[in-house]
């Protein structure tokens, strides 16, 4: 076992004020954590480990008739997650936004046949765990038909976001993690080298981003915590808090 978490001890993250802890899926179970899985609208399904942990957030599978996808895999895989959602239709690809929510996302390939793992080569510096199928692109990528995955950078190098076509009754979803981060008032969003240490982005690199996504339709966005979506009009949510945040950095 490392001594240290490379991903908790750089400058995006933290370690605990007491030092670096570590827990075992064993531990998780015997600790009582459980799966929450339901229906968010038709064709998606939120997982989220209750009770809270970890910082609480929840992953998302995408079910279309070509195959499930899953994205920011949660930390517990447990056998009733596993019949659940194999009942869902399985996993056909894997996926997440950015390296903080890799952590056990070799262990949901195994339990799903070795489901490919599609990351940016960007980020595969950051990768913890070599033993797994995993698949690298560089810019975009459709892990099934209907999805694309898209590196957008800004948070880490390699951040991205799935953009889901059928999404939104037909009008398109992004399912972006903290590549673009839901804010609380769910009216508008912000982009982060770190969150939890508020390190911000330069100009150019939320231009950037603006400019990665400007390909897609999307009327809706789904955040990384259960209910932190920007519902409708979400293009233009993003169009706006980009401009808020360039003016003041650049005021």
């Amino acid at each position: 076992m490392l001594d240290e978490c490379p991903i908790c001890a750089d400058e995006r993250q933290y370690l605990g004020w007491d030092g670096q802890a570590w827990t075992t899926q064993s531990d998780m179970k015997r600790d009582g954590h459980r799966n929450e899985i339901m229906e968010i609208e038709p064709g998606l399904w939120g997982i989220g480990t209750e009770p809270r942990f970890a910082i609480g957030q929840r992953s998302l599978l995408v079910r279309t008739a070509d195959g499930n996808m899953l994205w920011d895999p949660a930390s517990l895989v447990d056998e009733p997650t596993i019949r659940e959602v194999v009942a869902l239709g399985g996993v056909r690809a894997i996926s997440a936004s950015h390296p903080h929510f890799y952590g056990v996302i070799a262990e949901w390939s195994r339990a799903f046949g070795d489901a490919p793992i599609l990351l940016p080569r960007a980020d595969r510096s950051w990768i913890q765990f070599s033993k797994a199928n995993y698949e690298f692109y560089e810019d975009e990528v459709v892990p099934v038909p209907g999805l694309t995955l898209i590196r957008c950078g800004g948070h880490f190098d390699g951040s991205a976001v799935l953009h889901w076509a059928a999404g939104s009754r037909g009008k398109g979803a992004l399912l972006t993690g903290d590549t673009i981060q839901v804010v609380l008032d769910r009216r508008a969003v912000s982009f982060m080298r770190s969150y939890p240490n508020l390190i911000p982005l330069d100009a150019d690199t939320i231009r950037g981003i603006l400019a990665r996504i400007a390909p897609f339709e999307y009327d809706r966005i789904y955040g990384g915590w259960w209910r932190r979506n920007v519902e409708s009009g979400a293009a233009e949510a993003v169009a706006r808090s980009a401009e808020r945040y360039i003016a003041w950095i650049e005021t």
